[in-house]
């Protein structure tokens, strides 16, 4: 065992170098934000798709358009409005009368990442569009079936703002974004910084630093990183307490309706390997799980009414809850 650990040790000190190249690339022309950018390398290290939510003019866009410039990946952003259909977004069928047969033409998502921005101002039925390419990497079309192309991530952001014209996401959407991110203002000198960095004409340009087949490697290499059973136990104690609080000790069962799905357990402990990964570890420790919990389960813990109406706020949930399970 100490053998295989020191073997995945390596590999993984290996690539956390190439990862902590591209977030310095994204440095570059990315001010501050550094938590928003580590989590967005864990998610796509994980395989996952995830969720932003923030104030209009954080660099949301700008985030993930400079991820794909220097990893070597197809960018695309879909700006959902009401007035988008489905078949913007993945495709449709062409009758071409010179061949006297309909021809697939493949949709903006047959791409490496794609950037939702506004998810929230589609309807359900766009909305549910990309439900399959999120969860089987596939895309199908009036009965034809494409799958899509590797690295796929989605980025989704909403505006916590604006209600007006906009549509809530189904749970069964949200709960597949692996990561639910919260992005605030920047500070003073970020600011100050951001100002210099926009206004002076400076060139900003990124340089690719892997490629998509270097992600895919590491994508597989994720899942061999060792994750004791103490470990698989600890995430199992985290999300049963927020399904049943009472026998853990903690009074939260007037706040909480719905607890995390076993999703959330698959991606705290997918999301604490690649955080263990990008540590230069290739074992996974009760801080990797900690370091993703609230991203994770943020999204997945469905308030009730009473609870709402105090101003529960579930990232305190959380920390109440990873307070009182045991560490192992």
């Amino acid at each position: 065992m100490d053998k295989e650990i020191k073997e995945l040790n390596e590999r993984s000190k290996a690539y956390s170098e190439q990862l902590h190249r591209v977030k310095d690339e994204i440095a570059k022309v990315i001010v501050g934000q550094d938590e928003a950018v580590e989590k967005l390398i864990i998610t796509l290290i994980s395989n996952g798709h995830v969720l932003v939510e923030g104030v209009p003019g954080v660099a949301k866009t700008l985030m993930i358009k400079t991820l794909s410039e220097s990893i070597d990946c197809g960018f695309v952003r879909l700006q959902f409005t009401p007035d988008l259909l489905p078949a913007d977004i993945t495709g449709t069928k062409i009758y071409e009368h010179g061949k006297t047969s309909f021809k697939t033409v493949e949709g903006p998502i047959f791409t490496n990442f794609v950037l939702a921005d506004e998810i929230n101002r589609a309807p359900p039925k766009v909305q549910s569009a990309l439900l399959e390419a999120m969860q089987e990497r596939q895309v199908s079309i009036q009965g034809d079936t494409r799958k899509l192309k590797e690295p796929f991530l989605v980025l989704a952001t909403q505006n916590p703002i604006e209600s007006e014209g906009t549509y809530k996401l189904p749970e069964a959407q949200v709960d597949r974004f692996m990561f639910k991110l919260l992005m605030s203002y920047p500070d003073k000198g970020e600011e100050a910084e951001i100002i210099n960095r926009f206004t002076t004409g400076r060139s900003l340009e990124v340089s690719r630093i892997i490629s998509s087949k270097d992600v895919t490697e590491m994508q597989e290499f994720n899942k061999s990183i060792y994750a004791d059973e103490r470990i698989t136990g600890y995430v199992t104690d985290i999300v049963d307490a927020t399904r049943h609080p009472d026998e853990y000790g903690l009074d939260l069962r007037e706040h909480i309706e719905y607890g995390a799905s076993p999703r959330a357990s698959l991606w705290l402990v997918i999301g604490g390997k690649a955080h263990a990964m990008l540590c230069g570890r290739g074992y996974v420790k009760p801080e990797d799980i900690e370091a993703v919990a609230h991203d994770v389960l943020r999204h997945r813990i469905l308030l009730t009414y009473e609870a709402e109406a105090e101003g529960a706020d579930p990232d305190e949930i959380i920390s109440r809850i990873l307070k009182t399970i045991e560490i192992p």
